[in-house]
């Protein structure tokens, strides 16, 4: 039988927190070897943005290696970890390059031996 699935551990949730944090600093520095070592650097990682798709590590960082940099705060940002290997950070942000749009960001994060990585990743934006 399955041991009972811990939703929220503390002291997880502060560590995942910590690092959605760094992701979001190494973003919005346009820090791309950051960022490529916080993704998964698997051919199933998968990123939905807003006007594209990436399947698989390389598309991602095609994707990546043509961004510039920009500003964005977060409001209503969530991190849930389910047992000890998998968490889901939500968030909403806000540009000021789209003032009248709300974008929304999820990500899946998995603990590997080389510490927690984006294994999905989905952002959009709405009216």
């Amino acid at each position: 039988m399955a041991e009972p699935l811990v939703v929220d551990d503390p002291a997880l949730v502060a560590e995942v927190t910590a690092i959605f944090q760094a992701y979001e600093k190494a973003l919005l520095e346009n820090d791309g070897d950051t960022l490529d070592a916080m993704f998964l650097h698997s051919r199933q990682t998968i990123r939905y943005g807003v006007a594209e798709v990436q399947h698989g590590i390389e598309e991602v960082r095609k994707f990546r290696s043509a961004q510039k940099p920009f500003e964005r705060t977060l409001s209503r940002t969530v991190i849930t970890t389910y047992g000890h290997n998998v968490a889901i950070a939500s968030t909403l942000f806000h540009r000021p390059d789209f003032p009248n749009r709300i974008g929304r960001q999820m990500q899946t994060w998995i603990r590997t031996e080389d510490g927690w990585k984006v294994a999905a990743a989905h952002v959009s934006m709405m009216d």
